[in-house]
């Protein structure tokens, strides 16, 4: 039985002779860092006590108790109770109260629980500025190094603060082979279940991506909202994307995403049309869904293709005029945006997070010979980039197949600016993008220098800071000289 704290019996469950299944508690919702409420109360047949089985229950569905009934002789022999702790305790984060006859029973199971759920709070960060936020744990699961994992977990980080969540904690599990259906082991995720008891985190955000029967397991075991990497990406696009164009290319790539997902719910097959009066047995909710989303995608790719034939008249009418195009790539947060608006003069959006700009933008300069160009800003890459997303984009990308000139802007004050450099590179050559003049601008130097470190020697690059303009004039000479080379001029499309 599943009963609540005023003593209602919640639900009765029925098992066999070795387990009871709980159901998925979808109507009993906890607060951030709050138990759930409920205790479980069932008997065994075969005389063990509290299980392991008993205990990650008890964690990941947040019960408050979890009381064992043992029988002899088929009469009520010992009731065996455990909770969850806030801290470690002998090695354990739960404790076990001494065995009682359940006739016997002294000790209130209210005042109990509002005892454990008050050392919960005690335990937990103070924070008064947290509310309305989501706060989360970040989840990493890797067969490869540690220090790979903590890498990435620092980029998802990164992510996490630009998507305005907050972040707790992370942990990452080494395994030899990714659980196909948990994705980390039931040990681990009772940890973290423990962990975001302690900590108060409502959000766990996974750093690969999830299949839906994976978001089903894991979402069954907790009350936790669970995101992976894509869709953490996808969320900070839709909150960053500001032209029409970009907003149908958002949608798609949400829509696209959210289509395998679609499985994941429990009311997906129930039957909407049909019945008497009707031929056949309808439609059911889940083939509706998946039908309206079909719809929905075509209706925007119909949109889509029509902004790109705009966009391509664009182009046609800048070819027309003779004018080089000068396009920004990068890492994300490279400093592409902010590179434009002190060699434009302009007042583009640019701030320290991940994905700040997504819409291209266009902006004329005059170098110092006289000669007039078009420096493009485009949306910056990242390691891992959802498929969904590259194709989605693909028309915005189009773009830089344009470009006479390709200017990398690369963060050399990020550690990781050689690998930042190499999935860059991959990229463009994915974009078929290599033959066009590419030029290296070694950014940040001033953020290098500052923190006492040696800027790094490229003999192709070009160091800048790009908010000082004074640093900005080697660059356009050497960019102006490579768009004079006849070679350059004669190859323009």
């Amino acid at each position: 039985m599943l009963i609540h704290r005023s003593g209602k019996v919640e639900t009765v469950i029925v098992g066999d002779f070795n387990r009871i299944v709980i159901p998925a508690l979808t109507s009993i919702r906890t607060a951030g860092g709050r138990l759930r409420g409920l205790r479980c109360v069932h008997t065994v047949l075969s005389g063990t006590k509290v299980s392991e089985e008993d205990i990650i229950d008890m964690a990941c569905l947040r019960l408050d108790l979890i009381s064992v009934l043992t029988l002899s002789d088929g009469l009520p022999e010992a009731l065996h109770t455990a909770h969850l702790l806030p801290g470690d305790r002998d090695g354990r984060a739960w404790a076990e109260l001494a065995p009682v006859h359940p006739a016997r029973q002294q000790q209130s199971c209210i005042e109990l629980i509002e005892a454990i759920e008050a050392e919960f709070v005690r335990f937990r960060p103070v924070r008064d500025v947290d509310k309305g936020r989501d706060l989360a744990l970040l989840v990493s699961v890797t067969t490869g190094s540690r220090s790979m994992a903590e890498e990435s977990l620092v980029e998802l980080s990164e992510l996490a603060r630009s998507a305005g969540v907050q972040v707790l904690d992370q942990v990452i599990q080494r395994r030899k082979k990714i659980h196909p259906r948990f994705i980390l082991g039931r040990g681990k995720l009772m940890d973290i279940m423990l962990m975001s008891l302690r900590l108060g985190a409502n959000l766990l955000l996974f750093d690969q991506d999830l299949s839906p029967s994976q978001v089903r397991s894991v979402t069954d075991h907790t009350d936790l909202r669970v995101i992976d990497r894509t869709q953490l990406i996808l969320d900070i696009f839709a909150r960053r994307a500001k032209s029409r164009e970009g907003k149908l290319q958002i949608e798609m790539a949400q829509l696209k995403y959210m289509l395998p997902m679609l499985s994941t719910r429990d009311d997906a097959l129930s039957r909407l049309t049909g019945g008497i009066g009707a031929r056949g047995p309808g439609e059911t909710r889940l083939e509706v869904d998946r039908r309206r989303i079909n719809d929905r995608i075509a209706r925007l790719g119909k949109e889509l293709k029509s902004v790109g034939r705009q966009r391509f008249h664009r182009r046609s009418r800048r070819r027309k005029r003779d004018v080089p195009v000068i396009s920004l790539v990068g890492y994300t947060n490279a400093g592409k945006s902010t590179l434009l608006n002190t060699l434009t003069a302009s007042d583009i959006q640019a701030e320290d997070l991940l994905f700040a700009t997504l819409d291209p933008t266009s902006r004329r300069l005059r170098f110092p010979r006289d000669m007039e160009v078009i420096v493009t800003d485009t949306v910056g890459f990242i390691r891992n980039l959802p498929a969904e997303l590259l194709k989605a984009f693909a028309s915005t990308l189009e773009e830089l197949q344009e470009a006479d000139l390709l200017l990398h802007v690369i963060d050399v004050s990020n550690p990781a600016w050689r690998q930042q450099v190499e999935v860059v590179d991959n990229f463009l050559r994915e974009l078929e993008l290599e033959n066009i003049p590419c030029l290296k601008v070694l950014n940040k130097v001033d953020l290098v220098q500052e923190r006492g470190g040696v800027v790094p020697a490229d003999d192709d690059g070009i160091r800048v800071s790009a908010i000082d303009a004074a640093t900005l004039p080697p660059l356009l000479e050497r960019a102006e000289s490579l768009l004079q080379q006849s070679t350059l001029i004669q190859g323009r499309r």
